[in-house]
């Protein structure tokens, strides 16, 4: 399906080719890596073009008939919905190295069709890949299925993108799950309405696939994750359709909506849900705030998540991110504080807010014009990463990130465990950098950034040891293995190592009694 924008996705990277990073840029920006990052990169690369790709022939033939009409099997289809665009699929991707891509590309106009295809992948003994936006950073959308299916069917929803109901009155909206952020944002606000839910994916991410990976947004408190603004959900599954009341809040025992959120099209296809959604906030304040150290400034970053005041934008930096983002020059950590309102200022929830950053030894710059200063740098490098991994890929740098969850009582250790792990992993020269996303009065989400110099045509091995390494480390200091980036293929083996084998077993017998035959999604959760 063509974009509703009319861009041109890029095929083997990040976002749109108008926006993408041109090879002069890289090259210049390879100059200054020595100086930003302590190493330098490689020779520019060129990504291999699709016609020279390693594209594996179709094991099956789309259906016939009306919902052939709605069906690709060309390479370039194929090659499109083949992965997410982790550093993992990015640089398969950019290689031309397609092992794994779906045989059939099918999008669906309405429910009906996606009940139709799932019935004819049944018949057809082809596993079935929901897809949303495509920006999986976990293997979640990679057709790496089981030998005994004969195919595998990519079930694009970018078709089921309206708003089809708003009330007004409960500030709710019912959307299909297919919108993604900036098209949902931009029906929502013919009734001056927003979700104010915004991933670092939102330019590609779609509604269903927050909901089915449970995707945290970029406030950092409070609202953060979308199972905070689900208000029901609706699936479509081999056995029939899902679909939750819409209610404020229930006690009627375990949530069908519940179960729905993170399960990562392994019980259904998610076609719609009814979200809460409010006026664009009129009323903002905030700084940035310096702090000696990293654990300084967590400590700061406690009492503010302890303290009630609930600031939509708590992000620490560490000195050595705050210097390659912008938003300081490596001396200093850097928090990025800001507190929004749809009703009322918000300046007093600030001044109390820096008062206790001012007790943990934090120190800022009044404001002055309107640039904004370290945070609109930091904001700005934080909308450009993916854009920015990809250029690094191109000039031999392997870049690339993992989040987690941890409480405050076992943080220091567990940061320096997670990072000296990942260090470790990837040898001398590297960087390995560290923010908080997320803040909770228990405990900080921390999202580790790496980058040190690729080995050229074998990176594939080396992210996975350093993936393996940090993953080992997080389990081992009793961290989730991921806060926000879902499970997918590739988070598995640590995922089945933290849940308990009760639940293991009860969440196998669900997804037995909703897809019997078990064609969806199969290789992420269980099974």
């Amino acid at each position: 399906m063509a974009p509703v924008t009319g861009r041109t996705r890029n095929r083997w990277g990040w976002g749109y080719e108008d926006a993408t990073i041109g090879p002069e840029e890289a090259a210049a920006a390879a100059e200054h890596l020595p100086a930003l990052l302590g190493f330098a990169g490689g020779e520019l690369e060129a990504p291999v073009p699709l016609e020279r790709a390693a594209l594996p022939a179709p094991r099956i033939a789309p259906p016939g008939g009306a919902l052939g009409e709605v069906c690709r099997a060309d390479a370039e289809a194929r090659a499109g919905h083949a992965y997410g665009k982790s550093y993992l699929d990015t640089v398969r991707a950019f290689r031309g190295v397609y092992e794994h891509a779906p045989d059939v590309v099918a999008t669906p106009r309405d429910e009906q069709q996606v009940e139709a295809l799932l019935e004819w992948a049944a018949g057809a003994n082809a596993a079935v890949i929901p897809y949303g936006g495509g920006t999986s950073v976990v293997g979640g959308v990679e057709a790496r299925i089981p030998g005994h299916f004969d195919g595998a069917l990519c079930l694009d929803l970018g078709a089921l993108d309206a708003v089809h109901e708003v009330d007004d009155v409960s500030r709710a909206a019912r959307i299909g799950a297919g919108a993604s952020g900036p098209r949902l944002e931009a029906q929502l606000a013919r009734h001056g309405l927003t979700m104010r839910f915004f991933p670092q994916s939102f330019e590609l991410s779609t509604l269903g696939g927050w909901i089915a990976t449970r995707a945290g947004g970029h406030f950092a408190t409070k609202l953060t994750h979308v199972d905070d603004l689900v208000e029901s959900v609706r699936a479509i599954t081999p056995a029939g359709a899902w679909a939750s009341r819409r209610l404020p809040g229930s006690g009627a025992g375990v949530a069908p909506d519940r179960m729905l959120l993170g399960s990562e099209g392994a019980l259904g296809v998610i076609t719609e849900a009814w979200v809460r959604v409010q006026p664009r906030p009129e009323h903002r304040a905030g700084r940035a705030v310096r702090f000696g150290s990293f654990l300084d400034g967590a400590e700061a970053v406690r009492a503010l998540a302890q303290s009630g005041l609930d600031p939509a934008n708590c992000r620490l930096i560490d000195e050595l991110e705050a210097q390659q983002t912008g938003a300081g020059d490596g001396s200093c950590a850097v928090l990025v504080l800001g507190f929004e309102s749809t009703a009322e200022p918000v300046d007093g929830d600030l001044e109390a807010a820096l008062r206790i950053c001012r007790a943990h030894g934090g120190t800022w710059d009044e404001p002055s014009g309107t640039g904004g200063g370290s945070s609109a740098a930091w904001r700005e490098a934080f909308l450009r990463m993916p854009y920015l991994r990809d250029m690094l890929l191109r000039i031999g740098v392997l870049a690339d990130t993992f989040e987690t969850a941890i409480t405050w009582d076992r943080f220091p250790a567990f940061h320096a465990a997670v990072l000296g792990a990942a260090r470790d992993a990837l040898g001398e020269p590297c960087r390995v950098t560290c923010r908080f996303t997320h803040v909770y009065p228990d405990g900080p989400a921390p999202y580790v950034t790496v980058m040190a110099p690729a080995r050229r045509g074998d990176e594939v091995a080396q992210w996975h040891e350093m993936k393996r390494a940090a993953s080992d480390a997080i389990l081992a200091g009793g961290g989730t293995i991921t806060h926000h980036h879902a499970v997918g293929r590739d988070h598995r083996p640590w995922y089945d190592a933290q849940r308990p084998d009760v639940f293991a077993a009860a969440l196998a017998g669900a997804k037995a009694a909703v897809d019997p035959a078990g064609i969806m999604n199969p290789g992420v959760l269980v099974g």
